[in-house]
């Protein structure tokens, strides 16, 4: 098995679930209020980890208290994080979170800070990591030529590179020609493309359209729907286990990790999909973000497919 390199935020985040997520203008009662571990690239590495790869973080956090909160996560996971390193003047990215208790559904807002110092000097003094890898996973929390000097250093080295486009941001086809496999969710897709996914069938004909800019596979994230798969001549709809969601917050950064995992072990993108929706679906059945990623023993209890 090779290993998962992850270059990618870390946060801090401070949830408080409520009795629904606010509308402008409006005030609601909380509770619940955690604060822990987060930002989609440790939230990813964590969650590999757990699953059982070897990975390498490529980071930057604050010098400032909360770094200690993704430094001793990290640690604590035996993820490497020989490449994560403090900067002064500059906090540690939070990212406020307010979770709806009777959906599990979610919405945030990060503070980038740090994460934003990651320059892509400091990816290409990771190089070790990348030749260590056979896969590298990316988001865009971070500054896009820092993004796109990740998939430049893996596409020298041979590596399968994933990326989560989100926050979603618009992309260069230059960029996206980079990428072997784009794992944007419904809303993403629908940004990127402007194509209205309300169901499987639109999902495709988004991700199809995302396809013909990157040249690669496209994986449109459908949430308790699992997911749709496009490739150069079809698509297939992945179903996901049913389950009762807690807490959607992660559930994507799962999902990625599944995948990335699945790929690492020299798997079919067919069969990692598998495990990759069974991580997504996972993750929803605690709080919270990191500490939410799902060990292998979890997959397991799901019920098959809905």
């Amino acid at each position: 098995m090779r290993d998962i390199v992850v270059v990618g935020s870390l946060n801090v985040d401070i949830s408080v679930q409520a009795e629904h997520i606010p509308q402008p203008g409006e005030t609601v009662r909380a509770g619940g209020l955690g604060i822990g571990p987060g930002g989609k690239g440790l939230n990813q590495a964590l969650a590999a980890r757990r699953l059982g790869a070897r990975v390498h973080m490529v980071g930057r956090v604050g010098e400032d208290r909360f770094a200690e909160v993704p430094e001793r996560a990290l640690q604590q996971a035996g993820v490497d994080a020989s490449y994560v390193r403090r900067v002064s003047d500059h906090h540690t990215g939070t990212a406020l979170v307010v979770v709806d208790a009777s959906s599990g559904e979610n919405a945030i807002v990060v503070a980038g800070g740090a994460n934003h110092q990651l320059l892509p000097r400091d990816v290409r003094d990771a190089v070790a990591a990348f030749r260590a890898s056979g896969v590298l996973l990316v988001q865009l929390e971070l500054e896009l030529e820092t993004v796109e000097a990740a998939l430049d250093l893996a596409r020298e080295n041979a590596l399968v590179t994933l990326l989560d486009p989100a926050p979603v941001l618009q992309l260069s086809d230059t960029l996206l020609r980079k990428v072997d496999i784009l794992t944007p969710n419904a809303s993403e897709a629908e940004r990127l493309t402007e194509i209205r996914v309300r169901d499987p069938e639109s999902a495709a004909e988004a991700g199809s359209r995302l396809r013909e800019r990157t040249g690669g596979n496209v994986l449109v994230t459908l949430g308790a729907a699992g997911c749709i798969w496009v490739w150069p001549t079809g698509f297939e709809h992945v179903s996901a286990p049913r389950v009762d969601a807690l807490d959607t917050t992660g559930a994507g950064d799962a999902f990625n990790a599944g995948l990335a995992v699945g790929l690492a072990r020299g798997e079919s993108i067919a069969r990692a999909l598998r495990r990759a929706v069974r991580a997504g679906a996972a993750a929803t059945q605690r709080s919270g973000a990191a500490s939410a990623m799902p060990t292998p023993e979890q997959l397991d209890a799901l019920p098959d497919g809905s």
